[in-house]
């Protein structure tokens, strides 16, 4: 069974420095998505190509839970000679498909990867560990639109993410500190990723990055996602990722509260109690669903669950 994916911060690497491929492997990253389209010029695209699939035959560095290459659009006539090329690379995790602006274009990458990977479908029991992934940028009026086809086209789709420049592009907007321009479009990208159980919502880029006061903005914007139903963050530079990392985490006390409730449940239950209370506040199915979710990322990411639990063991139903 393929471990959780988790994708607090997803980092983009161009893929046409060699120079940053190589510092690449000593980061601390849940995803590096190496990154051959809007990074590397039409002249350097081949060479990127190779590049990235000589560097893809290495072993995953140790602090890298998932790479990705994002390739070309479909649109653009190039995805072909991606995919010919980073398909071959043993290393590779997944595949970032920007333009993604109806179920055609996923259709393309599908058929591409059945041809080339079929022991690396989601449903093939050769592969049951690490099967192969597309992560959609959803860029455009005409992907919103299309998000209930987008979400239903493929079985390799594992998450949607927002690209708020192209969006901005597309419908003459103008990015403000607030966002509000984008709430519409980035419910919608949250909303479908959840009714098609999708296991990534990917937020907007922070294009501040530099200083105190960039720190800031990233960690407002990281809270604005959070709350929209997105778990993790496109990044452009390494100083952020460790900020969107923590964001998209459960912290100390949600994980206290989460454990608490699940323990509790676990003893209400076996008294036949199908609702209760905790510090004064009714527990209920959906309460417990949404603590055990919780108590489920915060292992995946690496925090000591266990040892909250031996705090809290003698948690009693109220």
């Amino acid at each position: 069974m393929a471990a959780p994916i988790i994708r607090r911060a997803l980092l983009y690497v161009p893929g046409s420095s060699k120079k940053m491929l190589n510092k690449s492997r000593g980061l601390n990253v849940d995803c590096i998505a190496y990154d051959l389209e809007d990074s590397v010029t039409l002249g350097k695209k081949a060479e990127a190509r190779q590049s990235l699939r000589h560097l893809l035959e290495q072993p995953r560095a140790a602090g890298i839970r998932e790479q990705a290459v994002r390739i070309n659009s479909v649109e653009s006539g190039l995805a072909l000679d991606d995919l010919q090329e980073v398909l071959k690379s043993p290393h590779l995790d997944a595949l970032v498909l920007p333009k993604c602006n109806s179920a055609s274009d996923l259709h393309f990458v599908t058929d591409m990867l059945r041809q080339a990977l079929p022991s690396r479908h989601p449903s093939s029991p050769a592969s049951p560990s690490n099967p192969i992934r597309i992560i959609a940028l959803i860029e455009s009026a005409k992907a919103i639109q299309n998000l209930p086809a987008i979400t239903a086209a493929s079985p390799y789709l594992s998450g949607l993410i927002f690209a708020a420049e192209d969006f901005a592009l597309d419908l003459s907007l103008t990015r403000t500190p607030g966002l509000t321009e984008f709430l519409y479009a980035r419910s919608a990208i949250a909303t479908a990723a959840r009714a098609a159980n999708l296991p990534s919502t990917i937020d907007l880029v922070c294009t501040a990055y530099a200083g105190a006061q960039a720190q800031k903005v990233l960690e407002e914007e990281c809270a604005n996602g959070k709350g929209l139903g997105f778990n993790g963050k496109q990044v452009i530079h390494p100083s952020q990722v460790e900020v969107c990392q923590r964001a998209f985490s459960p912290g100390e006390q949600e994980v206290e509260w989460a454990v608490r409730v699940v323990v509790a449940d676990e003893k209400a239950e076996r008294a036949g109690r199908g609702a209760w209370t905790l510090d004064g506040k009714m527990i209920d199915v959906p309460v417990v669903g949404k603590a055990r979710a919780v108590v489920e990322k915060a292992r995946v990411c690496g925090i000591d669950v266990e040892g909250v639990w031996e705090r809290w063991g003698d948690q009693e139903p109220e």
